[in-house]
């Protein structure tokens, strides 16, 4: 599909199920945001696990290059190797180093079948058991595989109408699970989903689950993971950080930084949720009940340095998703290295050596 840049995502969703194809980039804001800054900013989603990042989404791009000059890179090839990816140059590059007016863009098979279940877990090494065996299991159908804490389920509980706890009791930490199937009718997709909870239950690893039935009971299911953002502005001044670890290594992440920076505010309510198929945890942290909102905000950079320290040392990242803009400078040019730095610089002065191109943003 070819598309400018200023389409809605949610419209470029839409013009591919007309079409029959699916558009996997998926996020919360997909009704408001465009694809021109999705590319821009490399999104992520809840998608990443099955089609990747957006820049695995797209086979070519039309840009307007700081000299005026319009590179047409719209080509349809799968395969292509003359000369240097230029598209990879612009994708994640949030502006810097020129303006993405156009792209070709993947199209998959449209799934003909979902099978979605929250399921309450042991703990979070458990939910990565869970998910290894999800993946081979169900011959790898899973598409989306979100961590959910219940501290998360409860902000949206309260603050997001039409929410309800779909379990019975209370957990600690929970999963959201979806399968697809590009097989019209797959009957199978849910005797596999039934199957990989009825052994996950035995194997200790699930503790109670819900799965849908229905399109509507499917919404309701993901309405508790997409209103976590929204509800959690309802319990104050928050502190958000967009990271992530190799996958095997997100128990250990856990752990390490919400002692981290629980010794260094007591009290400090951490909200951890996210892409746990693909490694991107939002390590969000929310004041203190009843706690001074400005006091908060105002050791945002000693938090971040706390938890960044953390997600360095087992080789992660500080931005997985949402890039670097203008909060993030001076943390990149602090656990980069110099070489990277200087990569980095050395492309900008050759594409942009008048730092015309959102000037201020990530070098």
């Amino acid at each position: 599909m070819t598309v400018e840049a200023g389409c809605i995502l949610a419209d470029v969703q839409q013009a591919a199920a007309r079409a029959d194809r699916l558009f996997p980039l998926s996020l919360a804001a997909e009704g408001t945001c465009e694809i021109g800054g999705n590319l821009s900013t490399n999104a992520g989603g809840v998608h990443v696990l099955r089609y990747g990042n957006a820049r695995q989404l797209v086979l070519g791009l039309e840009v307007v290059l700081p000299d005026g000059r319009v590179w047409d890179g719209l080509r349809r090839l799968r395969k292509d190797n003359s000369g240097y990816a230029l598209r990879e140059v612009f994708l994640g590059a949030e502006g810097t180093l020129g303006i993405i007016t156009a792209a070709v863009l993947k199209l998959f098979p449209r799934p003909r079948a979902r099978w979605v279940a929250l399921a309450a877990v042991r703990d979070v090494p458990a939910a990565l058991e869970l998910l290894s065996l999800a993946r081979a299991a169900t011959g790898d159908a899973v598409s989306a595989f979100e961590l959910i804490p219940r501290i998360a389920l409860d902000y949206v509980l309260r603050h997001i109408p039409g929410t309800a706890d779909p379990l019975g009791r209370r957990y600690e930490r929970y999963v959201l699970i979806e399968l697809d199937s590009t097989i019209d009718g797959d009957v199978a997709l849910g005797a596999r989903g039934g199957g990989l909870l009825e052994r996950a239950t035995t194997d200790g690893l699930v503790l109670d689950a819900e799965v849908a039935s229905s399109a509507a009971q499917i919404a309701a299911l993901w309405k508790l993971r997409e209103g976590i953002s929204e509800a959690q502005k309802g319990e104050g001044a928050s502190v958000k950080h967009d990271v992530a670890v190799p996958v095997s290594r997100v128990p250990d992440f856990l752990e390490e930084a919400t002692r981290a920076v629980e010794s260094e505010w007591p009290g400090v309510r951490v909200v951890a949720f996210g892409h746990l198929g693909d490694g991107n945890i939002h390590f969000n942290l929310s004041v203190p009940e009843g706690g001074d909102d400005a006091a908060f905000l105002a050791h945002w950079d000693a938090f971040s340095r706390i938890v960044h320290d953390v997600v360095m040392s087992m080789n992660g990242t500080i931005a997985a998703e949402h890039g670097i803009g203008r909060l993030k400078r001076a943390e990149l040019v602090h656990y980069k290295s110099s070489t990277e730095m200087d990569l980095m610089r050395a492309l900008k002065a050759a594409l942009d050596p008048r730092g015309i191109m959102n000037p201020g943003r990530v070098v």
